[in-house]
């Protein structure tokens, strides 16, 4: 059986178009100076922007912090902390803080949504073939047995305050891999790298986690567009931000076809092992914390709508923006003010 890759440039959500550039004056001081380069991590093209004085050193700083981590973090590589983890054969495996944040993150998420984010859900989404492109879909024996070697809640994280250093570990059957929050937690590194080196205005965009660093040199929020999941090359509307995340979450931005053309996304939903099939076509959260940010857009949308909500008025700290299939986007009270529809082909509705 043959199938059809698609996939968004920019794989988590190919807008968040940046809309800041062309409102920015253009003084003379060099405080408003843009500048940016394109970095290629995490199997994402990113851009990173700073502006003023020390913004080439900002970004350097920003640059090695992403390029390092994608490096400890991709399952497949034999060096990468990830790999160590997954093949210690139930030992402890030494880890650094990056790593302790997630696993602590992702495991708080986890618990809270009865396990609608599960980061040793590994075994399954490389079996459909979203970790090497070939892709396949499995028998129900096949995902059955996926599914038992899930063991998040197994997981053991262990601190050493005195040394500043971390174990983890998980049982011998298991692996994990950081796709859903590493994103979140490098452009969290990457802001805190360009501010160590003295910048005060700047942004990230790693394929969908987007984060802002204080406000733009004319003293205003970012201008952050949604993008429409229904045409990627247009959005449905802008958000308007201070220091923040802005992570998506959507099933059209990864997925194949089969001969029959019926369509299977990448966010799996780790109690079926199939693809997700619910009301939602994206989801994006808006929170100060990217990785808290990263591991939100993925577990709501598994969620679904009602959950997701309730799981707001419950949890709080995050604003989130809904897009169903009826063309209805539902955002947060928070963001009364702050989100503007400006494509008519959707209805808009906030929630409390």
């Amino acid at each position: 059986m043959s199938y059809m890759k698609h996939t968004s440039i920019f794989c988590k959500i190919i807008c968040i178009v940046l809309c800041v550039a062309m409102c920015l004056p253009l003084a003379a001081c060099g405080e408003t100076k843009e500048t940016q380069r394109v970095v290629y991590a995490m199997d994402t093209v990113m851009t990173l922007t700073a502006y003023g004085k020390n913004a080439n050193a900002g970004l350097a700083a920003a640059e090695s912090i992403i390029v390092s981590m994608d490096a400890m973090l991709d399952p497949e590589i034999e060096t990468s902390t990830t790999y160590a983890i997954n093949h210690a054969l139930g030992s402890s495996t030494v880890v650094s803080g990056q790593v302790a944040q997630m696993l602590s993150t992702a495991h708080t998420v986890y618990k809270q949504t009865d396990g609608a984010l599960d980061l040793t859900l590994y075994p399954l989404i490389k079996r459909w073939g979203f970790v090497d492109g070939k892709y396949y879909v499995p028998t129900a024996e096949e995902i059955a047995e996926d599914l038992s070697r899930t063991c998040f809640n197994q997981l053991v994280l262990t601190s050493f305050p005195n040394s500043a250093s971390y174990a983890v570990s998980i049982p011998t059957y298991g692996e994990l891999s950081f796709a859903s929050c590493a994103k979140g937690c490098a452009a969290d590194n990457g802001i805190e790298a360009m501010r160590q080196a003295g910048v005060t205005s700047g942004i990230i965009s790693l394929g969908g986690n987007v984060q802002t660093l204080g406000l733009k040199p004319d003293g205003t929020q970012w201008n952050v567009a949604i993008q429409d999941p229904n045409n990627t090359a247009s959005f449905l509307g802008v958000v308007n931000v201070g220091e923040t995340a802005i992570v998506t979450s959507g099933s059209y931005q990864r997925y194949f076809t089969d001969n029959r053309n019926n369509s299977y996304h990448h966010i799996i939903n780790p109690s079926s092992g199939h693809p997700v099939t619910n009301s939602l076509q994206s989801v994006t959260i808006i929170c100060e914390d990217g990785t808290l940010a990263d591991c939100l857009s993925t577990a709501m949308f598994v969620c679904g709508e009602s959950k997701a909500i309730n799981y707001w008025r419950t949890h709080g700290g995050f604003e989130m923006i809904l897009v169903n299939k009826d063309n209805k986007i539902i955002c947060t009270k928070g963001l009364i003010e702050e989100f503007t529809l400006v494509n008519q082909n959707y209805t808009l509705k906030f929630v409390e």
